[in-house]
């Protein structure tokens, strides 16, 4: 194939015609379509339970379902003279053949024909489930046969809940219908245990039993070895939204949106049913802190001195472990605190809200040290990192950060998760952490012996930054600037439009006198032989140029640099069309090529989807696309080849006459001061 032949590929556009439409069963709109390899089953689904199939006949089958209907057609109309051709209709090509209703809602599936009739649908359901099923087309009741699941070691739901044991071997995760319990090393699941709808847990002294609290205001007590619920304590009357150890490992402390803060002791107690030998764990209920307002979250200093609690007044209160009496006050959220903790050393609190800020607290006076735009959407979790002031953040954002709470800096972003992030925990040591999600998933992060550095994680997400605004807007956007179009269109002033002004006049007087000489060089064909030149306008006379293109060249360069944008910007499209060609003139000559390129680039950005639509101007740009690339590396390499000379003459001149320039030589006078400074000093302190 020879080139040509190709570009005219390239060229040719595909062109959709509608043909008609096929009416589905379900109410929903269309999430996915697929067809199986033959092209002989097409099926789509819905935001339901629901998978359609359709059949798609083969030609043959085509060409014998239209001649029956022909012969049917013939017969009806036998005693009339007049024929009748049949046809046939979409419904036809693409006729439905039943509906399959699978166990959950349908993410993804794909389809294989196994026979004449018999399809076999392999589905992902959004319960982390994969059921695989087969259907009979001729079956209209849709029942299915030969059906199989495959149950994923994960979450059905959100996990809402992650905790590590003491040894951090384990790792504990809850979501809305089971806890499951899983071995770091092997990153297999050990236990699963079904339970209400999890929203914090922690492992009780020795890890052999993990406490749970729900959302109908629950604690729930499993033993890990057998996997069984050995108790369940009637907490609170709403969701407990919050549960912390305390540092002496004696009790708990759970917050609950009933407003209360309750206080709770470990106890041995006789219990048959787990054992007759031996007592278990259990919890007593010793006193109740009285809260104005929802409780979101508690938490032990580890000095055990204080307790803060955060409420949905959008404050948290900090209030004496001994006597419960209040503190501190900390408010400056403008949304409530979802979520809190306190460093090792028990001197800095951080806040994370749903105004996805996170605050730095001090834990003396209550100071705020810092409030940090933390995330693009609502902060879930936070935790220090233990014996660090670093700590890590979660929000629904689907991002997980880590901070300096020393410096204020933002160190990491960790991008994984494909929803929002609900829960993570810290390992005690700072090796790893684990992070829940609502995509269902549990993620790893170890930490690394690579060091880390700033600048270039800051260069990285620039980048991400750069090709995300790429890819949502089409066109690039460089942080820190507005959009040019809208940015510059606020910046008129009446320098602006008198510029503005300036290039209109000149390019009617560019368009007239061009005309002028067009006409000229017409009429001297015509006779056959040189006419004397027309009279030139008198603002040609005045510049003191010879032409119009020369003219108009002078006028674009009286118009300031920092204005010639804006003043480009209040300019008619009529006019742009005729300044595009005048630009044309300017790069073929090779007249003020940086200018000429800077009116050339602003006019395509900004005018874009106008020149594009102008059959007129494609041509002109086509030229201008070749020209501006040629006259640019002409530019350059001018502009290399002077600086080349330059620097070889600079050190001609040096070898001969032995002298520094000026820049040089200051440079090394500066040095040689500093060696004798450093010196001084030196003799000083000896």
């Amino acid at each position: 194939m020879s080139d040509e032949e190709e570009e005219e590929e390239e060229m040719n556009i595909l062109k959709c015609k509608k043909i008609g439409s096929v009416m589905r069963k379900g109410r929903h709109r269309v999430v996915s379509m697929a067809t199986d390899e033959t092209g002989s089953v097409l099926a789509c689904h819905g935001t339901d339970h629901i998978l359609e199939v359709f059949s798609l006949p083969s030609t043959e089958e085509l060409r014998k379902h239209l001649a029956k209907r022909q012969k049917r057609l013939n017969k009806k109309l036998k005693d009339e003279d007049a024929e009748v051709k049949a046809d046939l209709k979409l419904e036809d090509e693409i006729s439905h053949a039943n509906n399959v209703k699978l166990s959950a809602k349908i993410s993804s599936f794909d389809i294989i024909l196994e026979g004449p009739a018999q399809t076999k649908v392999l589905a992902l359901l959004n319960n982390n489930t994969i059921e695989s099923c087969c259907v009979n087309q001729r079956d209209k009741n849709g029942e299915i046969t030969n059906s199989q699941k495959l149950m994923m070691a994960g979450h059905r739901t959100d996990v809402r809940t992650i905790c590590t044991s003491s040894d951090n071997t384990a790792i504990l995760s809850g979501s809305g219908e089971t806890v499951k319990i899983w071995n770091r090393s092997t990153l297999q699941c050990i236990r699963t245990m079904e339970c209400d709808y999890a929203l914090c847990s922690l492992f009780a002294p020795g890890d052999r039993i993990v406490i749970v609290g729900t959302k109908g205001g629950k604690l729930q007590l499993f033993d890990v070895a057998s996997g069984v619920l050995l108790e369940t304590i009637e907490s609170h009357t709403s969701a407990v939204w919050g549960i912390c150890m305390a540092p002496d490992k004696r009790g708990v402390v759970t917050g609950s949106a009933d407003k209360t803060v309750k206080f709770w002791n470990f106890e041995m107690v006789s219990d048959e049913k787990y054992s007759d030998s031996s007592k278990r764990l259990s919890l007593e209920h010793v006193k109740t802190l009285q809260m104005d307002e929802d409780v979101l979250g508690v938490k032990y200093s580890p000095d055990q001195r204080y307790i803060a609690v955060a409420l949905l007044d959008n404050t948290v209160k900090v209030f004496f472990t001994d006597t419960l009496k209040f503190f501190l006050s900390m408010y400056g959220h403008k949304l409530p605190v979802l979520c809190l903790d306190i460093s090792s050393d028990s001197s800095l609190l951080i806040t994370g809200s749903a105004d996805r800020n996170v605050k730095i607290w001090g834990m003396d006076f209550g100071d705020c040290h810092k409030s940090i735009f933390a995330h693009d959407d609502s902060i879930m979790c936070l935790q220090f990192v233990a014996k660090t002031h670093l700590f890590f953040t979660g929000g629904k954002d689907g991002k997980i950060k880590q901070w300096d709470a020393d410096n204020f800096e933002h160190i990491t972003t960790l991008t994984a998760h494909h929803a929002e992030v609900w829960s993570l925990t810290v390992s005690s040591a700072g090796h790893f952490m684990v992070s829940g999600s609502h995509d269902k998933s549990l993620r790893l992060w170890e930490r690394s012996k690579e060091p880390l550095v700033l600048e270039e994680e800051r260069e990285m997400e620039r980048e991400a930054e750069y090709e995300d605004s790429v890819a949502q807007s089409g066109e690039p956007v460089v942080a820190g600037e507005t959009n040019i179009e809208v940015g510059l269109a606020g910046k008129k002033s009446i320098e602006t439009v008198k510029g503005a002004e300036k290039i209109m006049e000149a390019l009617e007087l560019y368009k007239e006198e061009t005309l002028k000489l067009e006409q000229h060089e017409e009429e001297c064909k015509q006779k056959g032989k040189e006419l004397p030149p027309p009279t030139p306008h008198p603002m040609l006379l005045a510049h003191n140029v010879s032409s119009p293109a020369r003219f108009m060249l002078v006028m674009l360069k009286k118009v300031r640099s920092s204005e010639l944008e804006e003043s480009l910007l209040v300019l008619p499209f009529s006019y742009v069309i005729d300044m595009l060609k005048v630009l044309e003139v300017f790069i073929d000559s090779g007249w003020e090529i940086e200018l000429s390129c800077r009116c050339l680039f602003f006019l395509l950005r900004v005018h874009h989807g106008q020149i594009t639509s102008n059959q007129v101007l494609l041509p002109v740009i086509d030229r201008l696309r070749t020209k501006t690339v040629d006259q640019v590396n002409k530019l350059r390499d001018q502009i290399g080849f002077n600086i080349a000379g330059l620097q070889f003459m600079k050190g001609h001149i040096e070898e001969s006459q032995e002298v520094q320039f000026f820049m040089d030589a200051s440079g090394q006078y500066n040095k040689k001061k500093k060696r004798e400074k450093k010196k001084a000093i030196l003799s000083i302190k000896t």
